[in-house]
């Protein structure tokens, strides 16, 4: 192990010992938010401390194999060597996983989801897929201890889906639904198809994260403030007072006035409060497009071609072909039993980004919190 990633997991366990100290803290009692806020840190830098202690462990074991090998003692030099192997095996293990844990984590691992399925290729067929994919997805979460809530749904008469929207909603949601975006593809023959053919259709799933509430913050130095006298009807005091405020949002050229008070205190008050609805609503809009940018860059055209996943009932088969998987249990699968084809997907990513970023975890300053 490098000496930089041990440096960091010294750091990360002096700040694991220091929360520790912090949640014995009597005046903490009186402070829910807080003691909230470090049991959450406490709990996410657990698995880190537990793969810390347990290379240690490997390293004491390593050294005592090496001091009974230079000991001289020749019965126990076989054991001793058996004993550093099995150490250094060890070691190498919890090394890995200590470098997977310090890999820096999505922050949007833990949030909310919010699932989409429209169908796509394949006319009625599709539609009916898109609700097989609806129930799966609820089966599985079901069983994985996530909630579902139905958000929209565009029925057809033989029961499908031309679009259905639904939340699903658990600490770790996203981690676990996000590899299901793009277009996932079915081979069977329709409940329509008289002739016993087997047609190809398809459906879109785009997985998005729990939106953040927008919160606006206004630099004063952004600001231009300019006081005016009032125009319009209200007798002399409101022509002859300065009391009307223009505000300019010198990073957007928003301008906004108010001169609805007799006070230019209240104006400015209220001109605040204009430019702060303002500036919300445009970051509000900002987001959705944002958003709607991810879903469409998630699902594609919903074409035939475009797949990530194919399930071929003929074969009783699904096959995710970003990872080469296939698996011969598509009936089990489509009955919410899909843990292993997402562990197997988080796998590959995982090895991904260690081989493409092997060399960033040593130059970043990764959080395991």
């Amino acid at each position: 192990m490098t000496e930089t990633l041990l440096s960091r997991l010294r750091e990360t366990e002096e700040r694991y010992h220091g929360l520790e100290a912090s949640m014995s803290d009597p005046a903490l009692t009186s402070d829910a938010e807080k003691l909230r806020r470090i049991m959450k840190d406490y709990r996410s830098l657990t698995p880190v401390m537990d793969a810390y202690r347990a290379w240690k462990q490997t390293q004491e074991r390593i050294t005592e194999a090496l001091s009974l090998l230079d000991g001289g003692d020749t019965e126990l030099h076989d054991l001793a060597a058996e004993e550093l192997r099995d150490a250094r095996d060890a070691a190498e293990t919890a090394e890995r996983e200590l470098t997977v844990l310090l890999l820096p984590r999505d922050p949007r691992d833990e949030k909310n989801v919010m699932i989409e399925i429209r169908a796509g290729a394949g006319g009625e067929e599709a539609a009916l897929f898109a609700a097989v994919l609806y129930r799966m997805y609820n089966m599985y979460a079901a069983n994985a201890g996530f909630s579902c809530r139905m958000m929209s749904e565009t029925p057809t008469e033989l029961g499908g889906f031309r679009q259905v929207v639904f939340s699903v909603e658990g600490t770790g949601a996203y981690s676990r639904f996000r590899f299901e975006s793009g277009v996932h593809r079915v081979q069977r023959v329709p409940l329509t198809e008289s002739q016993g053919r087997i047609q190809t259709s398809t459906a879109t799933v785009a997985v998005l994260p729990e939106a953040e509430e927008v919160d606006i913050a206004i630099n004063p130095a952004d600001l231009i403030f300019e006081s005016c006298k009032s125009s319009g009807a209200g007798g002399q005091h409101i022509n002859k007072t300065e009391s009307a405020v223009r505000l300019t949002h010198k990073p957007t050229g928003i301008v906004v006035e108010c001169q609805e008070e007799r006070s230019q205190f209240k104006n400015r008050d209220k001109a605040m409060a204009m430019l702060r609805t303002i500036l919300y609503d445009r970051a509000l809009r900002e987001r959705d497009e944002q958003i709607a940018a991810d879903r469409r860059g998630q699902v594609g055209t919903g074409d035939r071609s475009e797949r990530i996943r194919t399930y071929n009932y003929p074969q009783g088969r699904v096959t995710d072909h970003r990872i080469g998987l296939s698996l011969y249990s598509l009936d089990r699968f489509l009955d919410g039993d899909i843990g292993e084809m997402i562990d197997a997907l988080a796998t590959a990513e995982t090895a991904k980004r260690l081989n493409e970023g092997g060399k960033d975890l040593e130059a970043s300053a990764p959080n395991p919190a």
